[in-house]
């Protein structure tokens, strides 16, 4: 286990804020506590203090020694509607506000694959976030913003290429390198057969195109993480804390594995791998679930798979709170279950966070309502003292014996998908998604937790108790019309027409090549193909011609 002197050693090397580390009555803090060596003893002696410690193997306590005295949580705020014109305003408000990182919400057709001419997608066009059809898009989405210096999210899976190679190639015509480019691409295929269902192809040749992403970030683009393995969408859809914390972490092993099969080293691509962890409302199993999530990945990344990087052993989490918790009714109070849910993320030593808005229940935020969830986050920094010390509410027995049972619980799904994939984890994964056993899992645990609502066991303050003035107050919310989809059609029908035809026809002839060549990287045609601005759908409907369609079948 992590040792005192290892982390004063990695403490003492560390540059931290300019920032006074004491109570607002002037008590002075230390930068973490636990049981320290007794005075003058030796290491190696037998007399170093027992336990962990932050930025030390196995990181239950925390990524860095530091942790926040060094640098504060990322205040990345997820927005995302309309036109790729409208959502740069908001970036741009966003940015202005004092939020230091961007997250791109994009519409539905864009997560499908589908562009915003495409029938099927008739009223949902910027609805739940941006329409981005073309390379001209994301020339517009991200317009007067330095990408060199603002790390950017991007909150999409199937089509995760063509958007990546689109931001790519904006942020290049702006003038910023590719190697100076740092965010993170969400990129989780695997959660969306389990849990979120934007699912286009096959779950294999979804792989593939998920590694070939790790391979060109590996070669191309050192700042930025190609994968962010989600939790998030599986919570949502009605997992329990656990599971999340077991699926998630699975999820990640099997890209582990992908990624090593496909040549490259663990120690190659696992130190920018990240995670993305949902805060829920229940306070001490969220702090709890974090601290497994370090431990775990650090372990099964050295003992299973032989990273030796210290980096590699680290998981690095984005947390947003929780979306199912919100509530209709009595919607301020929305402020009060976010500020909960943001305080467990940062307790639990997260490394971005994003808050919702209050009012995100009835539609996306207005503009006040979102500069309200960024203020929480602010007066968390800023007032309540909770960064002046490293994980504070380890060595408390009901943490870290909730810790140890988040932990447990997830070792025994481990073993399981181990069993089903007769000895890999990718494979078990995979066989889980084709039998339906983590959408059953999923399924149970969100009946079992309504049955509790139903019978007034869990009480949800303005739903089954304390509804005393439900319907008082009406929230003003955004409203995207149909003349946001009129518009969009309308842009992408000029660009269609000022492209050239036969520079489209080329490139994707190419992409077909090359995504009948497994051994091919289809990076570089899908660059080719969005800089002769092809769409998102031409491309997606390209490559299933290929790889085909998934259909979910329902068991029963």
């Amino acid at each position: 286990m992590g040792g005192f002197a290892e982390w004063q050693d990695a403490y003492a090397d560390a540059t931290l804020r300019d920032a006074d580390f004491e109570t607002m009555s002037g008590v002075p803090l230390d930068p973490a506590y636990g049981r320290r060596p007794a005075a003058g003893a030796a290491a190696g002696s037998g007399e170093e203090a027992p336990g962990e410690w932050p930025g030390v193997f196995p990181y239950t306590r925390g990524p860095y020694a530091s942790m926040y005295r060094s640098k504060l949580w990322t205040m990345r705020m997820f927005a995302g509607f309309g036109t790729a014109e409208d959502t740069n305003a908001r970036f741009h408000d966003i940015l202005r506000a004092g939020g230091d990182g961007l997250s791109v919400a994009y519409d539905l057709p864009t997560l499908m694959g589908r562009d915003s001419d495409d029938p099927l997608c008739e009223g949902e066009v910027g609805r739940c976030g941006v329409a981005v059809d073309t390379l001209a898009d994301a020339e517009d989405l991200f317009a007067g913003i330095d990408l060199g210096s603002t790390t950017t999210s991007m909150t999409i899976n199937s089509p995760a290429a063509m958007c990546f190679a689109m931001y790519v190639s904006a942020a290049e015509a702006a003038g910023t390198e590719r190697k100076r480019l740092g965010g993170t691409l969400q990129n989780d295929i695997l959660k969306e057969y389990q849990a979120q269902k934007e699912y286009i192809f096959p779950p294999r040749p979804s792989l593939r195109l998920v590694t070939d992403i790790i391979r060109y970030c590996a070669a191309e683009m050192p700042r930025f993480h190609p994968v962010s393995v989600s939790g998030y969408h599986i919570r949502e859809a009605g997992s329990t804390a656990a599971h999340e914390l077991a699926f998630t972490l699975a999820n990640g092993f099997a890209y582990v594995e992908a990624a090593s099969a496909a040549g490259l080293g663990v120690d190659e691509f696992a130190p920018r791998l990240s995670f993305f962890f949902n805060a829920h409302i229940d306070f001490f199993e969220e702090i709890a679930k974090y601290r497994a999530a370090r431990r775990i990945w650090a372990t099964w990344m050295r003992d299973r798979y032989g990273a030796e990087e210290p980096r590699s052993l680290i998981c690095r989490f984005h947390t947003q709170t929780a979306g199912v918790s919100l509530t209709a009714q009595q919607p301020e109070l929305n402020i009060v279950r976010t500020a909960i849910e943001a305080l467990a993320g940062v307790l639990g030593g997260t490394q971005s966070l994003h808050t919702n808005s209050m009012d995100e229940v009835l539609a996306l935020p207005t503009e006040k309502a979102a500069r309200i969830a960024l203020r929480t986050q602010q007066v968390l920094a800023s007032e309540t003292g909770v960064a002046n010390v490293a994980d504070p509410l380890g060595g408390s027995w009901f943490v870290e014996a909730l810790t140890d049972e988040m932990e447990a619980q997830a070792e025994a799904v481990f073993a399981h998908l181990d069993e089903l994939g007769d000895g890999s984890i990718l494979d078990g994964v995979i066989a889980g998604i084709e039998t339906n056993w983590f959408q059953g899992e999923i399924a149970d645990a969100a009946y079992r937790f309504q049955r509790k609502v139903s019978a007034d066991r869990m009480v949800i303050v303005g739903v089954n108790g304390f509804t005393g003035g439900n319907g008082d107050s009406e929230l003003p919310t955004l409203h995207i019309g149909p003349e946001v989809e009129e518009a969009q059609r309308k842009r992408l029908a000029e660009v269609k027409r000022h492209r050239s035809g036969a520079a489209v026809e080329a490139a994707l002839a190419r992409l077909v090549d090359d995504a009948g060549h497994a051994e091919r990287n289809l990076m570089p045609s899908i660059f080719e193909a969005v800089r002769a601005y092809t769409t998102v759908g031409e491309m997606v409907n390209a490559l299933a011609g290929v790889f085909g369609r998934w259909e979910e079948h329902a068991v029963i």
